[in-house]
């Protein structure tokens, strides 16, 4: 499971080294694509053939499935850690969530996250107000 927050820096090749929590469970491979709110989604391989495999259970007949699947997948990357934790973001990845040299790296559970510091620092205040009010009707039994 990814949990926490993580502060790494790209480097002038657009390289990050993945925070130290997060590297057994994406060292055998990973795959980055475009993640909703214009970050970078971050999955294992094993967890990315998890979740492809549920977008194939969509109906093509269904336009909104259609479009989600062709942005997410056209975006896709895969990628292997070298040897001191480092993986190369595509530049396209990197324009599409807005990323320079400070960024923020978040676990979300089965998968990390990966945004401009900026944007996470926006994201994150204008959440703490939703997030304190969240009632069980969003997450029944967890309160």
């Amino acid at each position: 499971m990814f949990l926490g927050t993580y502060s790494p820096r790209l480097d002038d090749k657009g390289r990050l080294i993945l925070p130290a929590k997060f590297r057994d469970e994406l060292s055998e491979g990973l795959v980055l694509t475009r993640g909703q709110e214009r970050c970078l989604y971050v999955f294992s391989a094993e967890e990315f053939a998890r979740v492809h495999e549920q977008m194939r259970q969509a109906p093509i007949s269904s336009r909104q499935a259609r479009d989600y699947i062709r942005v997410f997948l056209s975006g896709a990357s895969d990628e292997t850690p070298d040897k001191q934790g480092r993986i190369t973001i595509p530049a396209n990845l990197r324009e599409y969530a807005g990323l320079d040299r400070e960024v923020a790296v978040i676990g979300a559970g089965t998968r990390a996250e990966i945004w401009s510091a900026t944007a996470w620092d926006a994201y994150l205040t204008a959440q703490e107000t939703a997030f304190s009010e969240t009632d069980e009707d969003v997450l029944p039994g967890i309160f």
